[in-house]
């Protein structure tokens, strides 16, 4: 392996080299893909299993006991505006394994019919994306020990006030209560359930830590489809950075999920591989163990190190949401995450929405910082900053929802 220090991927425009998209409307033996059904039949299989072979792994199976239990109900939440509900999955395999997540739910306490819902994962427990001070703490990093013990910590990257004002639910997860975000994580995770201790040391060649928590959003997704306040049709699934790489593969498998948001998710997320700008495949491998941190894709995937000829891109990743709605966000200062290798995706995944009816995203140029852009299933905004998710992010997945779910939001230029 070529042997280069981390970061050393270009952060100038200007010295990007030419590189070579695969077209997602090109089957493996050449043809092309001329109908919708043709994608949905043959072309989108083919894809998904190019990505779970070489990126993201296997998909592991519901487990083989699934069961919900209520832990609270508050019915004057967030100023009377909202009922709060918190939630147990508890799951079981055959053997008898058993493995829970606590799931937090806020929802519009004077809706008259189930609403839309965004569906997230968050990075330090449920305790820290609201200000309310009697939620359950969720997020164990190791047994015992929360990953973070400061409540409202992460209150503005959830939005939870906004989003119920606006007529949605919300709910979320702690991303360390299915697989810890540390190495050594895997006796502590949801692969208990399914593989005995000697097989731990190869999950990577099947499994990825971004499938185990994908497989996350897919049991809550289960829950939500049981919630008689959800209209289960509606579901938006969403995630910042390693969650939105995350939030890309899960809506990609869950064809249940209405609509899928990327927030700055970078490399192994919306960024194309084959720019080599930004953070790269590397950091995911190398530096990652170097800092004690679990690699998040399957074992093949080392072999696209400093050398990204894979016969695949993250553009086709984003086509494989279509025909369903798809929000890409990212911002100025975010180099490592490229905000023009997103922009691009967009374009390039564009053809594949184009075959299911939807009007075309605009190439060209990037559009500058605060704007955005709305064109028939795919939004993407430009926002200034650094690598957050914040109000104005929200304030365009809320309008794309509007425009989607109400028909009454302003989506601007």
């Amino acid at each position: 392996m070529i042997q280069k220090p981390y970061g050393a991927y270009e952060t100038e425009e200007r010295l990007v080299k030419p590189y070579h998209l695969p077209d997602p409307l090109r089957n493996s033996d050449g043809t092309g893909v001329r109908t919708p059904q043709e994608w949905m039949n043959f072309r989108r299989p083919e894809l998904l299993n190019l990505f779970k072979r070489e990126e993201y792994g296997e998909i592991l199976p519901r487990p083989a006991h699934l069961s919900f239990r209520v832990l609270s109900v508050k019915e004057d939440a967030l100023e009377n505006t909202a009922v709060r509900k918190e939630i147990r999955l508890d799951f079981a395999s055959a053997k008898g394994k058993t493995h829970s997540v606590v799931l937090l739910l806020y929802l519009p306490k004077d809706a008259e019919a189930p609403v839309p819902a965004f569906l997230g994962l968050n990075f330090n427990g449920n305790h820290t994306t609201t200000d309310e001070p009697d939620v359950i703490p969720t997020g164990y990093r190791t047994p015992g020990a929360l990953a973070e013990e400061t409540r409202g910590l992460q209150t503005d990257c959830w939005c939870f006030r906004e989003v119920i004002r606006r007529g949605y639910a919300s709910a979320t997860l702690c991303y360390h209560d299915l697989f810890p975000d540390i190495a050594g994580s895997i006796p502590n995770s949801v692969f208990r359930l399914f593989l005995e201790e000697a097989e731990y040391e190869a999950v990577g060649t099947t499994y990825s830590v971004i499938g185990a928590w994908a497989w996350g959003l897919s049991r809550a997704m289960d829950y939500l489809e049981t919630e008689p306040a959800v209209d289960r049709s509606k579901v938006m699934l969403h995630g910042h950075s390693r969650l939105g790489k995350t939030a890309l593969w899960a809506g990609a498998v869950d064809r249940r999920f209405a609509m899928v948001i990327a927030n700055e998710s970078g490399c192994g997320g919306a960024a194309l591989h084959k720019r080599k700008f930004g953070e790269n495949i590397s950091q995911h491998f190398d530096y990652h163990r170097d800092l004690g941190i679990p690699v998040w894709f399957v074992d093949a995937c080392r072999k696209y190190i400093w050398k990204e000829e894979m016969p695949f891109d993250q553009h086709e990743l984003l086509a494989l949401i279509a025909p369903r709605p798809l929000c890409i966000g990212t911002a100025e200062l975010d180099a490592p995450a490229d905000p023009y290798g997103e922009f691009l995706s967009c374009v390039n995944a564009s053809p594949v929405y184009e075959l299911f009816g939807s009007r075309p995203f605009p190439g060209g140029k990037m559009i500058p910082p605060d704007t955005w852009i709305s064109s028939g299933s795919i939004h993407f905004h430009h926002r200034t900053g650094d690598h957050d998710q914040t109000p104005w992010d929200w304030a365009r997945y809320l309008d794309a929802a509007d425009l989607h779910w109400k028909q009454s939001g302003t989506i601007r230029h």
